[in-house]
């Protein structure tokens, strides 16, 4: 995959000032034409990032929401074609700018765009368009941003040792968006761009206010466990004769001192302690659902997602595995008031250090369930041990 500059326009963005945080300005360097790009010192920094960004995968419902590579999509009103998305119109217009001074003055457009968001940083920005000649007529647009790296130094002599390097700019935290985006090679999405930027921080996206994310799958299974608790609470309270939306408070100001019975009360009351639980980072078992209902929830869920993963931790020791594996091969119980996790397989895989426990002659399952049912356990992490 060789891809043939058309067009290279190149900006820094600096501090006004002193302040790092401070207000930040541009200033265009060059726009080079394809001649033009093949002598500079820039064909060597950047040829690999086109590649490198086209090759990378990434999936309209992303594994989780900090992925550093996702997919937009162009947002338009329904009835609409993708003319009426201006970043669209933006992008279309480099893409087909017919010289240089067109091409730099569509760029000069984007980056006023993008000095208009939170958070800018210094940095190099560089916008191309480049061409797959084997594969494609139109070109593709990639745009980059470098932000400056800090106390980088080169060696000089035996007196001063180093010299410190102003405005440095490495590859290897470069950020970067690919307009269309190109899924398999022959085949690209014109409703869709690819972005990449390893860093937490979403600032370099936050300037294409018509580019919408899909959820991601965590996301969307929070979603689907939320909708199977509405309908169990559907379910539950209006078996006891409560139409479920008396749960949300709001429903008093339709009926301003209407009685809120005991009923009502209890069933808000559960409705914000599973409002509070979707919310926490850390949350605990809850304890409300039986076995069969999960086991239910769970097939529900996997015929959508068949990858999902299942990762918990019992006190300070992590369980990883799949959600199919619940009710198969991963158990959960509770005995004498403590948790149990059970978990069956047919082998086992010991890595790296070597320790006694890879000896061990398993003991009958009713034997461990006898030794746990009589209280025998070991000390927990930093108890203190028996003075007996």
């Amino acid at each position: 995959m060789k891809f043939s500059v058309q067009f290279l326009s190149f900006f820094v963005i600096h501090n006004e000032g002193s302040d790092p945080d401070g207000p930040k300005k541009y200033k265009h360097y060059q726009t080079l034409t394809h001649e033009e790009y093949q002598d500079s010192e820039l064909k060597a920094f950047l040829d690999g990032e086109f590649k490198r960004i086209a090759k990378r995968k990434a999936e309209i419902n992303a594994v989780s929401e900090n992925v550093p590579t996702k997919i937009g999509r162009f947002i338009v009103e329904p009835g609409y074609d993708l003319t009426s998305n201006p970043n669209y119109n933006l992008f279309q217009r480099l893409r087909t700018a017919n010289d240089k001074v067109e091409f730099h003055n569509f760029s000069d457009d984007v980056l006023r765009l993008y000095m208009d968001t939170n958070s800018v940083r210094g940095g190099a920005f560089v916008m191309a368009t480049a061409k797959l000649n084997e594969l494609y007529d139109d070109p593709f647009l990639f745009l980059f941003k470098c932000d400056f790296e800090s106390k980088i130094a080169r060696v000089s002599d035996e007196r001063s040792l180093i010299t410190q390097v102003e405005m440095a700019i490495n590859a290897k935290n470069i950020k970067a968006i690919q307009y269309p985006h190109m899924p398999e090679e022959g085949m690209v999405e014109e409703w869709e761009l690819k972005i990449h930027q390893a860093s937490h921080a979403r600032y370099f996206e936050d300037f294409l206010k018509y580019v919408s994310y899909e959820k991601s799958k965590p996301e969307i299974v929070a979603d689907q466990v939320m909708e199977m608790v509405h309908q169990y609470m559907e379910t539950k309270w209006q078996a006891a004769d409560i139409p479920y939306y008396d749960a949300v408070p709001e429903a008093e100001e339709e009926a301003p001192g209407a009685p809120v019975t005991e009923e009502v009360a209890a069933m808000r009351q559960e409705k914000q302690q599973f409002d509070v639980w979707a919310a926490g980072e850390k949350r605990e078992l809850q304890e409300k659902w039986s076995h069969d209902h999960v086991v239910e929830a769970t097939k529900q869920l996997v015929e959508l997602q068949p990858d999902l993963e299942l990762r918990f931790k019992l006190d300070d020791i992590l369980i990883k595995g799949h959600m199919e594996d619940y009710g198969g091969n991963i158990h959960i119980a509770k005995m004498n008031g403590r948790y149990v996790v059970l978990i069956e397989g047919d082998s086992f895989q010991f890595e790296k250090g070597v320790s006694p426990i890879e000896l061990l002659h398993p003991e009958e399952m009713q034997d461990v369930l006898q030794r746990v049912g009589n209280g025998v356990r070991r000390r927990a992490s930093g108890e203190a041990p028996s003075l007996d």
